[in-house]
Formats: C-alpha cells, structure tokens, sequence
C-alpha cells in the first residue's frame, strides 16, 4: 500500500470518527448544555438538538453519493468535512438552545456528505477481497466513537466546557482536509445537471417520515405528508434528465433487496445496541461513577465480532457469492435475538451482554460488509456512489425506526427488564422476516480485481 492510500485512509478515518462521536457525545452533556443555555424553550427543544443532527445525517448521504458519481469524491468529501467544520464552530459558540439547534442541523448535513464516503472511497481504491479489511477498520471506528465518545464528553465538562465537545472537531477535521490533498481520482465522474428541485422533495419527504420517530403527536399526517411528497418525487424523477436517484437502481432486483434486507435487519434489531448500554446502567451498573464508560465496553463485543466476519468477508464473496453469506448473517441474527430473548437477566448482564454481543456483532458485520460490496459490483460505475449510500440509507432508516419501535416497548413496560423481553421478542420475529428476504437476492459472484490506484 503506498503512501497516498495510507494517507487517503487515514484522512477517512479521522473524519469518519468525529462524524460518528458527534453523533453520541452530547448524550451526557446536554443536561448541562440546555442547563446553560436556559431560556424558557430550553426543554422543549431539548430533543432537537438530536433530532435536527440525526435527520440531515439521514437524509444527505444518498443525495451525496450520487454527487460524488456526479462531480466526483474528492470534492464532494471536503465540502462535507468544511460543512462539518463550520457547523461544530458554530454549534460551540452557541448562546441560546434555538441556535445549537440550528447549528446542528448544519453539522448534520456535513456528516450525512461524510459518512457514505468511506464506503464508496474503499470501493473506487480496493479490490473486493481486500475491501472487507479496509471496512473492518471503519467498524472499529464506530465502536471506539461508542466508547471513548461518552468518557469525552464528561471530560470536558468537568474540566473544561462543553463547548470542547464541539470545538475538538475542529483541529480533526483541519488534518484530515491535508491528509486527503494527496488522494487522486480512480473515478472517473460522468458531469451533469444536478437536480435541485428532485434533492429538495426528496429531503422534506424523508424529513417528514423520520419526524414520526422523534415527535409525541401528530404521527399520522408526518407521515402522509412524507409518503405524499416521496409520491411526488417518484413521478419528478421519471421526468428528469439526470435524476438524483437514478431510477434504473429500482430495476435491478439483486440490488433492491439487498437494500430491503438492509432495512428489515436493521430495523428488526440493531436497535438493540442503543439501548443494552441502558439496561446495564439501569440494573448491573447503577451508581457506579463508570458506569455510562463500563456499559460501552460492554458493547465492545459487537465490535469484535462486526470486526471478525468483516476481514474476511471480501474472500467469502469470491468463493460463495452474495445470498450465501447473507442468508448465514440472518440466521445469525435469529439466533442472536433469540439468545437475548431466552437468556438476558439469567447471568451476570456485563458479560453476558460482552460475550452475547459477539455473534450479533458477526451478523451485522457479515450483512453490512457483504451488501455494501454487493451493491457496488452490481452497478456501473457511474451508479457506484448512490448505490453505495443507497445502501446505508436503507439500514439508517431502518435503524431509525427500530430504534423508536424499541423506546416505546421500554416506555410502556411495567418494568425495563420486560421492556428488554418485547424488544428481543419483537427482534426475532423482525429477524426471521429479514431472512426471509435474503432468499431473494440473486447476483453472479464477482470475478478477482486487479488493484486500483490512488
């Protein structure tokens, strides 16, 4: 590997990690953000400041995949880590909660043009066997955002400010723009209109739709208002020259379910990794001072194990195609659920919910790494960037709703425990209509691939 790859993976990387942290950082700190910043509305809009991040990180990255086939990915990259950049300098100069709202949003949008790239990067650079590798160390960038995210943020508030959970992007973000100067397109981008008005329907349809996960009434017209607009921009896009979403991706049927078994497996249990951090404060760790840092190392097995089938994910594909391993990856997740269903409150939770973590961690890194290589050696390479991000929309989406699905069962459950026993009830049955789709996906497996460049 020579040294502008390194140097391009490293740039990956590290705006990778500040996008993933930003994401949970401000978990334990807001109380003493919206403390602060006071104001009347502080309260009401005590949600937003999560609610506006997670939206635009949602609904950006498909728009910025099919940019980066568009215009190519370097540029599209550094406006997304710029964007990022100036939303945290704003969100840390904050003076009231309406701005930090605001200025999240911003930082959002910056995340959702980042977080598809490192994906689409690797498949322009790395050959299929390879890739899983390089994706093993995206995951292992999540899980240490998981860990280290939280142990920060309560840092800085303690010794410094908590506008440092923001203003350390900053620094990041700067050395990872030079770390990226080097890289050199392999892609080549194929120019066009850019579909302003599709980019917009699309965005405010989206919106509305995750508004359902986020808001307490009102659900019903959210929705329609969102499904009406997804409407509209279906019959815009048949219309367009150069659509944003290219409608050819919805014909090709082993792409299609692979992005429907990303949605069903997400949102059927991947939730569930949001809220086990939750149960061990609630029951093994409550009132010990580590406890929020103990509960993510905790969850240090689904890293492991998203890390295992990850490596050498890219060699299974050669040798046993696509359906194989995401049938295996399902089944998996079964049995995961089930395991978590049967088990959980049993023994020790911190290391049960370690060691249980593992082969659910498997299953995900099996499906995630398998579907994403999928989904980039189906299509042409024009169609490389919005299939890929395409993709992780489907799981965020999916994640999305799953993760509200499962904060309700633990809202309205007398007890948390059983709260956590219509989770994994529900992941189950979730996980079973998910491998019932991966019955579905067809695809020739790939031919070996000569190394690209940087």
């Amino acid at each position: 590997m020579d040294w502008r790859r390194v140097s391009v993976l490293a740039g990956i990387v590290m705006a990778m990690l500040v996008s993933a942290m930003d994401t949970t950082i401000i978990n334990t700190t807001m109380p003493t953000i919206a403390g602060e910043l006071g104001g009347a509305n502080a309260q009401g809009l005590y949600a937003w400041a999560f609610t506006s991040y997670m939206i635009f990180t949602t609904v950006l990255a498909p728009i910025a995949g099919r940019l980066s086939d568009m215009y190519g990915r370097k540029k599209v990259l550094l406006a997304g880590i710029v964007l990022f950049l100036f939303g945290s300098l704003l969100c840390g100069a904050a003076q009231s909660m309406l701005q930090l709202v605001l200025f999240r949003a911003v930082q959002g949008i910056g995340a959702g043009v980042m977080i598809p790239f490192p994906a689409i990067i690797a498949g322009d650079l790395f050959t299929v066997e390879k890739r899983g590798r390089i994706q093993a160390l995206f995951t292992a960038m999540w899980g240490l955002s998981g860990i280290i995210a939280p142990l920060l943020g309560s840092l800085f508030v303690e010794y410094l400010s908590w506008r440092w959970i923001f203003y350390v992007n900053i620094p990041i973000c700067i050395v990872s723009i030079l770390l990226m100067l080097p890289y050199r397109e392999v892609y080549q981008p194929r120019p066009a209109a850019v579909d302003y008005a599709g980019a917009m329907i699309f965005t405010a349809g989206i919106g509305l739709l995750l508004m359902t996960t986020v808001v307490e009434s009102g659900y019903v017209l959210y929705a329609t208002g969102g499904l009406a607009l997804l409407a509209l921009f279906w019959r815009w896009e048949r219309r367009f020259a150069s659509p944003m979403l290219p409608l050819g991706l919805l014909r090709n049927r082993p792409v299609v379910w692979l992005n429907v078994n990303g949605f069903l497996s997400n949102t059927a249990l991947f939730g569930a990794g949001t809220y086990l951090p939750l149960y061990l404060q609630e029951h093994t760790l409550r009132g010990q001072e580590w406890a929020i840092f103990l509960s993510g190392v905790a969850m240090l097995g689904m890293t492991a194990g998203w890390m295992s089938a990850s490596v050498p994910a890219g060699r299974w594909i050669l040798k046993y195609g696509y359906r194989p391993l995401i049938v295996i990856g399902n089944i998996l997740q079964v049995a995961s659920a089930a395991l978590f269903l049967l088990l959980l409150g049993r023994f020790n939770d911190f290391w049960f919910v370690f060691a249980a973590t593992i082969p659910l961690g498997f299953a995900f890194g099996m499906l995630s790494t398998v579907s994403v290589i999928g989904v980039q050696q189906l299509v042409a390479p024009d169609q490389k960037g919005v299939s890929t991000s395409l993709q992780m929309f489907a799981r965020n989406i999916g994640t999305a709703f799953g993760v509200t699905l499962m904060g309700a069962m633990i809202a309205r459950a007398p007890q948390v425990a059983e709260g956590f026993r219509w989770i994994f009830l529900y992941g189950t049955a979730g996980s079973l209509v998910s491998l019932a789709t991966a019955f579905f996906i067809q695809g020739e497996r790939p031919a070996r691939e000569a190394n690209a460049g940087a």
